[in-house]
C-alpha cells in the first residue's frame, strides 16, 4: 500500500485532477490511498470569506461565496459533466457554499469569528475537493471511493491547530480505510482536516495535508508516502532565489526535517515525524512531470557535509541578559516556560553564562512575551531579522564547512550563529534584506564553485 497526496496546485482544476488520476491509474497494482487538498488558493479565500464577513463587510463575504461555488460548479462540469454522478456533486457543492454563506451571516451579525468556526469554514475546500476527486477517478476508470477525512483523522479540540490522537486514527484507519483497499478501492480523503472525539470539525494548521498524508500512511504501515506537487523535488535551495539550485535525488530524514522547518516550502515540517518513527520513506514528485525521479527521503540516503541551504525571512530575534543565570539551577526551563505559556514556537536559541537569544516565527504574542521574561533581566527586541541554514549530516565532520560558509558571507554581518545539537545544521541570523544574497553567496561557494 502506497499513500499519494496530492497538493492545491496538483488538483487546482480540472486539467490537474485528470492528470492526477492518470498518476494514480499507473500505481492501482500498489494499492494506492490518495489524500488531497483544496483547490489552489480556495483556502486561503474561504478564510477571507469569514474575515469579511466579521468585519462587517457581507455584501463582499456573500459575493466572494458565490465566486467559489462557481468556480467549483465549473470544475465540476469539465471532470463529470457527462456522467450520471454530476447532479449528485452539484447538490454536494450547493450544500457546502450554502453553508458558508449562513456562516458568513452569522459571523457579520456577530462580529468576530472563533477558532472553532474558522476549522469549520476552511474544512469546506478539502472537503468539496476529495469528493470532487473521487466522482473524477471513477469517471476516468479508477475504483475511488470518498471517505470523509473526518472520520478517521481524530485529533483534540485544540482549533485551527489540532494534535493527532496516533492511537484512534490507527484504529479509524483499520475501520474505514483497509477495508477498501482489499475490495480493490482507492479511498480518497481531504488532508488537513479532522474531528475530535465529539465529531466536531477541527484542522491541522496550514500545510497540514502533508501532515495527514504521513500520518495516514504511519497508521497504515504504508509501503511509501509520495508526495505530488509543482517542483521536481527538494532543491539545494529555493530556486526563486537561487536560479542555479539542484535536483536531489535522495536526502536522509533529518536533513529534510531541518530544511522543512527553516524555510523549504516543499513540505510542512511536522510531514517527516510519523514516516521516521515508522521508517516509510517519503518521495516527492511533480504531477505536472510524472516521469521526474523526484526526490527520496529515507534513512539510508548518502551523507554530504552540506546537502542543501535554506532561508527564512522576517524573524524576531528576542534577548534576555541578567546575571540570575550563574550557577541558577532551573533558570532556563522558568525562560521557556514563558514562550510555552504563551504557545510561541522559538527557532534559533543561543546562550551565554548571562544571556539567552531566541528567534522567533510568529511574535502575535511579543509583548506579552517580552512583559513576563522582564521579570528575569533586560530584554531586548531586534525585529527585520532574517535566518540562513547550511544544512548537511556531515556539516560537523571537520571546521572546514564551518570556516567556508562564513567566508562566503563576505561582509554579510551575522548577529548570531548556531549548530545544531546533532550537527547537522548550522544556522545564522542576519538582517532580512541579506538573506537572499547570503543564500545566493552560500549556494555559490558550495555548489557552485566546482560546476
Amino acid at each position: 500500500m502506497i499513500v499519494c497526496k496530492f497538493g492545491g496546485t496538483s488538483v487546482a482544476d480540472a486539467g490537474a485532477i485528470d492528470r492526477a488520476a492518470g498518476i494514480v491509474k499507473a500505481k492501482l497494482d500498489r494499492d494506492p490511498v490518495v489524500v488531497v487538498s483544496a483547490l489552489s488558493g480556495v483556502t486561503n479565500e474561504l478564510l477571507e470569506v469569514a474575515r469579511r464577513a466579521a468585519a462587517g463587510d457581507l455584501l463582499l463575504a456573500v459575493t466572494n461565496v458565490e465566486t467559489l461555488r462557481a468556480r467549483h460548479l465549473a470544475e465540476a462540469q469539465a471532470l463529470i459533466g457527462d456522467s450520471a454522478e454530476y447532479d449528485d456533486m452539484v447538490a454536494e457543492i450547493s450544500v457546502g457554499f450554502d453553508e458558508l454563506a449562513h456562516l458568513a451571516e452569522a459571523f457579520s451579525t456577530l462580529g468576530f469569528v472563533t477558532p472553532r468556526s474558522l476549522d469549520a469554514v476552511a474544512a469546506i475546500g478539502e472537503v468539496l475537493s476529495s469528493q470532487m476527486v473521487a466522482a473524477a477517478f471513477r469517471h476516468r476508470g479508477v475504483p475511488a471511493e470518498w471517505v470523509d477525512a473526518r472520520t478517521v483523522m481524530i485529533t483534540d479540540d485544540h482549533f485551527t491547530r489540532a494534535a493527532p490522537n496516533v492511537n484512534a486514527i490507527a484504529a479509524a484507519s483499520r475501520e474505514h480505510i483497509r477495508p477498501l483497499v482489499a475490495q480493490g478501492k482507492v479511498p480518497v480523503l481531504g488532508g488537513f482536516i479532522g474531528s475530535t472525539t465529539g465529531n466536531v470539525t477541527t484542522t491541522l494548521g496550514r500545510g497540514g495535508s502533508d501532515y495527514s498524508a504521513a500520518l495516514f500512511g504511519a497508521a497504515l504501515e504504508a509501503e511509501a508516502i509520495e508526495i505530488w506537487t509543482d517542483v521536481d523535488g527538494m532543491l539545494t535551495a529555493d530556486p526563486r532565489v537561487v536560479p542555479m539550485a539542484r535536483l536531489i535525488d535522495r536526502i536522509r530524514f533529518d536533513e529534510a526535517a531541518e530544511l522543512a522547518s527553516f524555510g523549504a516550502k516543499v513540505l510542512h515540517p511536522s510531514t517527516i515525524a510519523p514516516a521516521v518513527q515508522r521508517g516509510i520513506p517519503v518521495f516527492i514528485f511533480n504531477s505536472r512531470r510524472p516521469e521526474g525521479t523526484g526526490t527520496m527521503i529515507a534513512f539510508d540516503a548518502p551523507r554530504h557535509p552540506v546537502r542543501a541551504i535554506a532561508g527564512k525571512r522576517n524573524t524576531t530575534l528576542v534577548k534576555l541578559r541578567t546575571t540570575r543565570m550563574l550557577l541558577a539551577h532551573g533558570f532556563l526551563r522558568s525562560v521557556f516556560e514563558v514562550f510555552e505559556r504563551h504557545r510561541t514556537s522559538v527557532d534559533v536559541v543561543a546562550t551565554s553564562e548571562v544571556s539567552i537569544s531566541v528567534t522567533l516565527d510568529d511574535p502575535a504574542r511579543l509583548d506579552d512575551i517580552v512583559a513576563d521574561l522582564s521579570v528575569y533581566g533586560d530584554v531586548s527586541v531586534e525585529r527585520s531579522r532574517g535566518i540562513v541554514a547550511i544544512v548537511g549530516a556531515g556539516l560537523a565532520d571537520g571546521t572546514a564547512t564551518l570556516a567556508g560558509a562564513l567566508a562566503s558571507l563576505g561582509a554579510i554581518s551575522v548577529h548570531m550563529a548556531s549548530l545544531s545539537a546533532t550537527g547537522i545544521n548550522f544556522t545564522l541570523v542576519i538582517d532580512d534584506a541579506q538573506v537572499i544574497p547570503a543564500m545566493q553567496r552560500l549556494h555559490a561557494g558550495f555548489f557552485e564553485a566546482n560546476a
